[in-house]
């Protein structure tokens, strides 16, 4: 399989509205229609969503007189949602212990960027830092639950008073996403490596 494609697809189904067209196709083919009434969304806006997904393949159409049906390609789906877990499988005991040294740099790391009593002293500048502290602060909100933008806010003002920052970088890493000023908590396999 060629990585730019492994690549390509991760990158198109990174959208939300993309994810739940995803959803409803493996129920059935659909008509635009169809989903943009499901969705509540404009027949544009699910026809930009639909053509991205065809780009990758995940989607394709038939005509029925007047009307085009989407279905999902399943073989597609499968093919490439366990492409990026084959090649990443760990085995072995050595893997055990990179895992351990792992766990025990992020522990450091935190230590060095919160205060004994769960303060963030400054939002660290390097990626891979700031991903440690932004998994730690995502792994305390409720998972399935909504969070409209004042709430979270104040959520965040308990760690760093640059709470706009945070919540931005939130949605960056995948950590949570945004619709309509509601924030929600992604499954942790969507969040953005810490590299």
């Amino acid at each position: 399989m060629q990585l730019e494609k492994l690549v390509a697809f991760h990158k198109t189904i990174g959208d939300v509205t993309r994810v739940r067209i995803i959803s409803i196709l493996a129920n059935g083919p659909k008509h635009g229609q169809a989903l943009a009434g499901i969705l509540k969304l404009t027949a544009p806006t699910i026809s930009h969503h639909l053509s991205k997904l065809k780009e990758i393949n995940l989607v394709k159409d038939r005509r029925e007189k007047n009307t085009v049906y989407y279905f999902l390609n399943e073989d597609v789906l499968k093919h490439y949602s366990s492409a990026l877990p084959k090649m990443v499988s760990t085995k072995g005991d050595s893997n055990k212990m990179d895992n351990q040294k792992l766990i025990l740099e992020h522990k450091k790391i935190l230590e060095n960027f919160f205060t004994p009593d769960g303060r963030l002293k400054t939002i660290p500048a390097q990626r891979k830092k700031k991903m440690i502290v932004l998994h730690h602060i995502g792994s305390l909100l409720e998972k399935g639950r909504k969070y409209p933008e004042k709430e979270l806010n104040e959520f965040i003002q308990s760690f760093h008073d640059d709470y706009a920052t945070i919540r931005r970088e939130l949605i960056i890493g995948s950590i949570m996403y945004r619709e309509n000023s509601i924030y929600e908590l992604n499954p942790r396999e969507m969040w953005a490596d810490i590299g």
